[in-house]
């Protein structure tokens, strides 16, 4: 009865409204005729970078004006895929984490970042003001096959030949940023959390049921914790006999594979933590990345797979107490939920693979930049990570004999930042203000640029606003009652006409070539404005 009741609630119609299923229509057909724009018509929707338009032939301007490889100041973002693409949709967002994204971006966007570049900060002004390249000293792209040798390992010899790799100053940045996130996101669980997480922990041990959904749903039977730890063991078991079988092509011994575990499975809680609270949190990405990288160097593709199995199994973890959170929410049997997790990441799990299979195999210029769709900016981004920290490793970029060591100096501001906090709200326990203050959001605030551009972010931020405007401005219980449908009513709508979009045209390369396709019109905003460095396509002069 409690399991019709949830799925099977009748909803009466607001006077003079909609029931939440003819909104979800609406909004619905309303999504899907209009990303036939941005997803084919009308590109350019993505980015408005009107301040390139102004000046179309200045480097300076167009950095500044780009929405996708500056500063995006100016910049309009009216595509629903960007805007949700990388921090997830605004309006599920609470409006607190919406600000603290908001001031953190700002900060490293529009202060530290123009700073260091200006300043000339690790010869910045040699690179592109946003980027993920690679780079030489003197700006060029860095010529990563000559540092591998016939077995896929690092060249020391040929890489000392060529000299050190340097990258632009925003990417830079955003490791540092990655670094100080990790911190923070530990010490604030541990100084907010810490007392709450041991009293839960200890009534869970008791089986106590205080909570009235908890009652609710021990009329259900439970998943009994053996089905756990046979999937975990298995699991485990299945990926040390991968790596060992086949480590010539994976290069990850036994060890880092339970090591990748262990570090998945510490970091598991407070970042479950954080998404309930906030729905955004740090990634494993970098500390994986760093951990395998000093440890184990000269391997890339054992740092990919190190930080598949730490960053990736903690991900789909937090995914998995999501959908059981909604479960439990919902009254749904958890045994039945925990069948539908199994079958559902087995389905998944294959369907991914053919269609990667299938991808590879049809389209020639994959994840090419030249190509006009298939460009990857996330793959991307994953094999510059395997290059700095598997191939070369930390310790020549990041370390003793790297170019960036005072970045490490950001795991100590990050742990430092949430305590400065703690404190203030000890002194000043009336100003309730001073709790919505989230170090780990406002400092990890960035730690999806790149690949995720200016204009992602600031019409991510824009919409979070206008929605929090609304909510309160006007009848909150209306704007709650269709603020999610709203949302999953918009992912929908862009989701099918994006298949449909690739279906009918992309299989066939119809495509539209204008102005209008162009996505940014800011030719010269990857251009370095160093005199004496020249990048074939920019101009001579920076202004």
């Amino acid at each position: 009865m409690i399991f019709q009741w949830a799925l099977h609630e009748k909803e009466k119609r607001p006077k003079g409204g909609v029931t939440r299923t003819q909104f979800f229509l609406i909004a619905f057909t309303c999504s899907f005729a209009y990303y036939i724009f941005p997803g084919y018509l009308f590109q350019m929707l993505t980015s408005l970078s009107w301040v390139c338009w102004i000046f179309p032939s200045s480097i300076m301007a167009q950095q500044v004006g780009s929405g996708l490889h500056g500063l995006g100041i100016g910049a309009i973002g009216l595509d629903w895929s960007s805007i949700s693409a990388y921090l997830g949709s605004p309006l599920a967002s609470p409006w607190f984490a919406t600000a603290n994204v908001a001031l953190g971006f700002f900060l490293v966007m529009y202060v530290i970042t123009p700073l260091a570049y200006w300043f000339n900060v690790y010869n910045a002004k040699n690179f592109p003001f946003f980027s993920d390249g690679l780079f030489t000293a003197d700006g060029q792209e860095y010529n990563i096959t000559a540092i591998i040798d016939s077995n896929f390992h690092f060249d020391d010899d040929a890489y000392q030949q060529q000299g050190p790799l340097y990258l632009s100053t925003f990417f830079a940045m955003t490791y540092g940023v990655g670094f100080a996130a990790l911190a923070s996101m530990v010490v604030h669980v541990f100084l907010f959390h810490g007392s709450e997480i041991w009293e839960q922990s200890k009534s869970s041990f008791k089986d106590k049921k205080v909570d009235i959904h908890t009652r609710l749903m021990s009329k259900y039977k439970q998943v009994p914790e053996w089905w756990f730890w046979c999937i975990l063991f298995v699991n485990i078991s299945l990926s040390i006999f991968t790596c060992e079988y086949y480590n010539e092509q994976l290069q990850l011994p036994w060890w880092g594979v339970v090591l990748a575990c262990a570090v998945a499975i510490f970091f598991t809680l407070p970042i479950g933590i954080l998404t309930a609270i906030t729905n955004q949190a740090p990634g494993l990405n970098i500390i994986t990345e760093y951990i395998i990288g000093y440890i184990y160097p000269g391997y890339p593709v054992a740092n990919v797979c190190f930080k598949v199995y730490g960053y990736i199994s903690m991900t789909q973890a937090v995914t998995f107490l999501q959908d059981f959170k909604l479960g439990h929410y919902m009254k749904i049997p958890p045994r039945s939920m925990f069948m539908a997790q199994i079958v559902g990441t087995l389905i998944a799990a294959l369907v991914y693979l053919c269609t990667a299979w299938w991808l590879m195999e049809t389209i020639p210029d994959l994840c090419d930049s030249s190509s006009d769709v298939w460009t990857c900016p996330s793959d991307h981004v994953f094999y510059d990570a395997s290059v700095i920290w598997g191939l070369i490793g930390p310790r020549k970029i990041f370390g003793d004999q790297g170019t960036y060591t005072m970045i490490n100096w950001a795991f100590l501001i990050g742990a430092i930042a949430p305590v400065l906090v703690w404190l203030a709200h000890r002194a000043f326990p009336d100003q309730h203000w001073i709790t919505l203050i989230n170090m780990p959001v406002l400092i990890g605030a960035t730690g999806s640029m790149p690949p995720a551009t200016a204009v992602n972010y600031t019409a991510w931020i824009f919409v979070g606003f206008l929605s929090g405007f609304v909510m309160f401005r006007y009848k909150p219980e209306v704007w709650q009652r269709h603020n999610y449908v709203l949302s999953g009513a918009l992912d929908a709508g862009l989701a099918f006409m994006g298949v449909l979009l690739y279906l009918c045209l992309g299989l066939e390369d119809i495509g539209l070539y204008w102005w209008g396709n162009d996505l940014d019109g800011c030719p010269y905003a990857s251009c370095p404005t160093a005199p004496g460095v020249f990048v074939e396509g920019c101009p001579l002069s920076a202004f």
